[in-house]
Protein backbone atom coordinates (compact mmCIF):
# COMPACT_ATOMS: atom_id res chain seq x y z
CA UNK A 1 0.00 0.00 0.00
CA UNK A 2 2.93 2.45 0.83
CA UNK A 3 4.47 1.64 -2.67
CA UNK A 4 1.36 2.53 -4.41
CA UNK A 5 0.92 6.15 -2.62
CA UNK A 6 4.79 6.57 -3.18
CA UNK A 7 4.20 5.71 -6.88
CA UNK A 8 0.97 7.93 -7.09
CA UNK A 9 3.00 10.83 -4.85
CA UNK A 10 5.72 9.87 -7.64
CA UNK A 11 3.65 9.97 -10.91
CA UNK A 12 1.74 13.48 -9.92
CA UNK A 13 5.37 15.03 -9.14
CA UNK A 14 6.24 13.88 -12.81
CA UNK A 15 2.91 15.07 -14.40
CA UNK A 16 3.42 17.94 -12.26
CA UNK A 17 6.78 18.70 -13.15
CA UNK A 18 5.94 18.54 -16.92
CA UNK A 19 3.22 20.69 -16.86
CA UNK A 20 5.23 23.81 -15.54
CA UNK A 21 8.07 22.75 -18.09
CA UNK A 22 5.37 22.76 -20.99
CA UNK A 23 4.05 26.25 -19.64
CA UNK A 24 7.97 27.44 -19.30
CA UNK A 25 7.90 26.22 -23.44
CA UNK A 26 4.84 28.38 -24.23
CA UNK A 27 5.44 31.27 -22.67
CA UNK A 28 9.33 30.81 -24.74
CA UNK A 29 7.88 30.42 -28.02
CA UNK A 30 5.08 33.04 -27.25
CA UNK A 31 8.16 35.80 -26.63
CA UNK A 32 10.39 34.24 -29.48
CA UNK A 33 7.32 34.40 -32.05
CA UNK A 34 6.56 38.34 -30.21
CA UNK A 35 10.39 38.87 -31.06
CA UNK A 36 10.18 37.63 -34.72
CA UNK A 37 7.16 39.35 -35.83
CA UNK A 38 8.46 42.83 -34.08
CA UNK A 39 11.79 42.20 -36.33
CA UNK A 40 9.74 41.29 -39.29
CA UNK A 41 7.58 44.47 -38.92
CA UNK A 42 10.66 46.51 -38.43
CA UNK A 43 12.30 44.72 -41.84
CA UNK A 44 8.76 45.21 -43.71
CA UNK A 45 8.89 49.19 -42.86
CA UNK A 46 12.83 49.70 -44.15
CA UNK A 47 11.54 47.59 -47.35
CA UNK A 48 8.72 49.89 -47.95
CA UNK A 49 11.14 52.58 -47.04
CA UNK A 50 13.58 51.56 -49.52
CA UNK A 51 10.83 50.88 -52.41
CA UNK A 52 9.58 54.71 -51.92
CA UNK A 53 12.90 55.90 -52.09
CA UNK A 54 13.60 53.75 -55.39
CA UNK A 55 9.90 54.69 -56.58
CA UNK A 56 10.75 58.61 -56.73
CA UNK A 57 14.03 58.18 -58.07
CA UNK A 58 13.08 56.57 -61.20
CA UNK A 59 10.16 59.32 -61.39
CA UNK A 60 13.06 61.51 -61.30
CA UNK A 61 14.72 59.78 -63.77
CA UNK A 62 11.93 59.08 -66.38
CA UNK A 63 10.96 63.02 -66.01
CA UNK A 64 14.60 63.92 -67.41
CA UNK A 65 14.00 61.22 -69.95
CA UNK A 66 10.89 62.76 -71.54
CA UNK A 67 12.69 66.00 -71.55
CA UNK A 68 16.34 65.01 -72.71
CA UNK A 69 14.85 64.99 -76.28
CA UNK A 70 13.37 68.18 -75.95
CA UNK A 71 16.44 69.68 -75.09
CA UNK A 72 18.82 67.63 -77.48
CA UNK A 73 16.79 69.49 -80.06
CA UNK A 74 17.24 72.87 -78.48
CA UNK A 75 21.09 72.23 -78.38
CA UNK A 76 20.66 70.95 -81.97
CA UNK A 77 18.75 74.53 -83.68
CA UNK A 78 20.95 76.70 -82.20
CA UNK A 79 23.73 74.90 -83.06
CA UNK A 80 22.54 74.98 -86.98
CA UNK A 81 21.91 79.08 -85.79
CA UNK A 82 25.68 79.32 -84.74
CA UNK A 83 26.79 77.38 -87.77
CA UNK A 84 24.44 79.83 -89.92
CA UNK A 85 25.60 83.03 -87.94
CA UNK A 86 29.19 82.06 -88.10
CA UNK A 87 28.67 81.54 -92.38
CA UNK A 88 26.90 85.11 -92.89
CA UNK A 89 29.81 86.05 -91.12
CA UNK A 90 32.47 84.90 -93.32
CA UNK A 91 31.37 85.83 -96.24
Amino acid sequence: MVEIAVAIIGAGTSIFASVITLIGVFAKLKQSNSEIVNRLEKSQAVTETKIEELTREVREHNGFARRMPVVEEQIRVANHRLDDLEKQNQH
